[in-house]
């Protein structure tokens, strides 16, 4: 789920007038800010058909950038720089990263200056997710999950596999598991979104008392891009994917081609090992 190599569109120099400052002064009487954006996009389709509905419309970009900038007031430029990343990202379907750099020439900070800004760099994000449930109606809980996910604030469901029914995993006596995998894609962080997912489970009644135990509902992140990472709370790829049939079954499904970012093989090879 490595990330794709993109071409980039320059925006440099954009000055806007607006009211944006951790003084009262600043967000009354405004002052000027100087934008830069650097948009992220495939343009082969736009370089071989000129067509401009194949790239974007950097008058367009700048259009909206004024007007978001004008109709909003922001304290910090570093909230302003985040709130105007996201806002293009999705405004602007064809844009897949994105950087964003806010200067302001006129800080009031009593010494004299150039400017100061601050630059991010933001960008959509695959994510590989396992659900699973295993206590009362567990369709419903699946068909929630996958709604409510959808709902999430910049979050979009790409595809879903068939739901599965798997013998438990771990050693604990339970019923079988109603068993999936969904492809997303989202702005928000992986630990964002692992708060997001534990706000799900516990709307479904999860309760974590036993491991590997019986649940309402699971929901775990199995890939996010081609990260790889490892915290207290939170470890990418998912530490047992490669040994889980019920997890790669259904991915394998949706998303074959996928590679593990560790172990270098793809979600149907590791799954033809398992059953061999």
């Amino acid at each position: 789920m490595s990330k794709n190599v993109y071409d980039k569109i320059s925006i440099k120099g954009l000055e806007i007038f607006a009211n944006h400052g951790v003084f009262p002064e600043e967000n009354k009487l405004g002052q000027k800010f100087v934008i830069n954006v650097a948009l992220y996009v495939d343009t082969r389709s736009a370089g071989l058909t000129d067509d401009l509905e194949q790239s974007v419309n950097y008058g367009t970009v700048c259009h909206q950038i004024n007007d978001f900038l004008t109709a909003n007031t922001y304290k910090l430029i570093e909230r302003c720089a985040e709130e105007l990343a996201t806002h293009l990202l999705v405004s602007n379907p064809l844009v897949q990263e994105i950087d964003v750099e806010i200067e302001k020439p006129g800080a009031p900070i009593g010494l004299p200056l150039e400017t100061v800004s601050v630059k991010i760099h933001r960008a959509w994000h695959d994510v590989a997710l396992a659900l699973g449930s295993n206590m009362g109606d567990t369709k419903k809980y699946l068909d929630d999950a996958v709604q409510k996910i959808d709902k999430l604030k910049n979050t979009k469901v790409i595809k879903v596999a068939d739901y599965i029914t798997t013998k438990p995993y771990g050693g604990v006596e339970q019923d079988d598991f109603l068993n999936s995998a969904m492809l997303i894609r989202t702005l928000f962080t992986p630990n964002e979104l692992l708060n997001e997912l534990h706000k799900i489970e516990n709307e479904a009644g999860r309760v974590r008392t036993i491991h590997w135990g019986p649940r309402t509902l699971d929901l775990d992140i199995l890939l996010y891009d081609d990260l790889v990472m490892e915290t207290n709370d939170l470890t990418i790829p998912h530490v047992e994917l490669h040994l889980r049939d019920f997890v790669l079954k259904p991915l394998a499904q949706i998303a074959p081609w996928l590679r593990h970012p560790v172990y270098g093989e793809t979600m149907a090879q590791m799954l033809a090992k398992l059953e061999l």
